[in-house]
């Protein structure tokens, strides 16, 4: 398969960036010996790892910006069609990863199909499936303006529903009650110490304005080139969501477990200042060759989210000495080699290798596999 046909480095490296980060933080060797940036908040606030996921969102908006103009000359049940079935499919590897390894051992240690009815129905390949389409839908129909407005009302209206239908808290917050109505208990995340879903439903409406503002980032690329003025507009478009983000706070707390409008302003402000700095540093200045590092996820960065998260569910399925495979290849090779912490990130940076070299393989390979 073909490359995409017209591609901006900054986009892929920054695509690239991400995918490099999130495999990071999601394969910590130890996770009690983890650096604490490279954990999530625990409730409230903001780390570095907060802001994997809506950049992840804000690349997928950069990509949005060159597939959607060539849907302009289709019907619109041909664009329906097409957002639906990628949506779909996105939505379906996430549910299938979650109840991958689809066999598990059962009490007295019988093989049997792993049930459905305990499945966790949302997840991260979930929410970039329904912000995706989400989004391709709104600004296929609405156009920019009506995407404008429909981030307004998203962001606002997600603050109405936290404050009107619950409270901030991890018990109380009307996320959770929504998701307790329609996908019930067992279909949820479990591991805040309560049945919660961080990529739960009421969250998605506010994650998809992360998507619609990467796809005016990118258009904005498109239109105006990668100049001066383009990375001026950027960071000052980011300065303002990051202020506002900041703002919004004193009254609605940054959450990325909610999914708070502060929390989506102040990611986007963020990813509008990082893209700017990366057209600079790229685009205005001799690269190098350390951007084909990240070039290498950045095309072909879905297919290698999954095979990343499907080789982790292996490494903790396969037992070895009594302990799964993932902790013996912890303890046997890094645990040891250097402070807690330290052999934890050197797990994490190797299995991200790892992953690194599939990718190239496949680059090398002229392989470019679109989900």
């Amino acid at each position: 398969m073909n490359p995409p046909s017209q591609r901006y480095l900054s986009l892929d490296v920054l695509r690239g960036l991400t995918v490099t980060l999130m495999i990071i933080v999601n394969t910590p060797g130890n996770e009690a010996g983890t650096y604490a940036p490279l954990l999530h908040a625990l409730w409230h606030g903001f780390t570095p790892t907060d802001l994997v996921f809506p950049t992840f969102l804000f690349v997928v908006g950069n990509a949005l910006s060159f597939a959607l103009p060539k849907y302009a000359a289709l019907g619109h049940a041909a664009v329906c069609a097409r957002i639906g079935r990628r949506s779909a499919l996105i939505f379906l590897l996430g549910f299938l990863l979650y109840w991958f390894p689809f066999i598990k051992p059962d009490a007295a240690g019988a093989w049997t199909l792993a049930p459905l009815a305990a499945t966790r129905i949302p997840g991260v390949l979930q929410r970039i499936a329904l912000c995706f389409g989400l989004a391709a839908l709104i600004l296929h129909f609405w156009r920019e303006r009506g995407a404008l407005l429909f981030c307004a009302v998203a962001l606002l209206g997600h603050w109405f529903a936290l404050a009107q239908f619950g409270d901030y808290t991890l018990a109380g917050n009307a996320g959770l009650k929504l998701d307790l109505y329609l996908l019930g208990e067992r279909h949820l995340y479990r591991g805040e110490g309560i049945a919660f879903d961080p990529e739960g439903v009421l969250g998605t409406l506010p994650a998809t304005v992360n998507v619609i503002a990467g796809y005016y980032a990118g258009r904005l690329i498109q239109s105006r080139g990668q100049g001066v003025d383009s990375m001026l507009k950027l960071a000052c478009a980011g300065l303002a969501c990051v202020a506002i983000g900041l703002c919004w706070n004193g009254v609605l707390p940054i959450n990325k477990k909610l999914w708070t409008g502060s929390y989506a302003l102040y990611t986007v402000g963020l990813d509008l200042l990082i893209l700017p700095l990366l057209m600079y540093l790229i685009e205005r200045r001799k690269p190098g060759r350390w951007t084909y590092f990240f070039e290498v996820f950045g095309k072909n960065t879905l297919f290698i989210y999954l095979l990343s998260e499907i080789a982790v569910v292996l490494l903790f399925t396969l037992k070895i000495g009594g302990q799964s495979a993932y902790s013996w290849l912890f303890t046997s090779v890094f645990q040891g080699l250097a402070g807690a912490s330290v052999s934890s990130l050197l797990f994490a940076v190797a299995f991200m290798l790892a992953c690194w070299l599939v990718g190239y393989a496949l680059d090398r390979a002229g392989l470019y596999i679109k989900v």
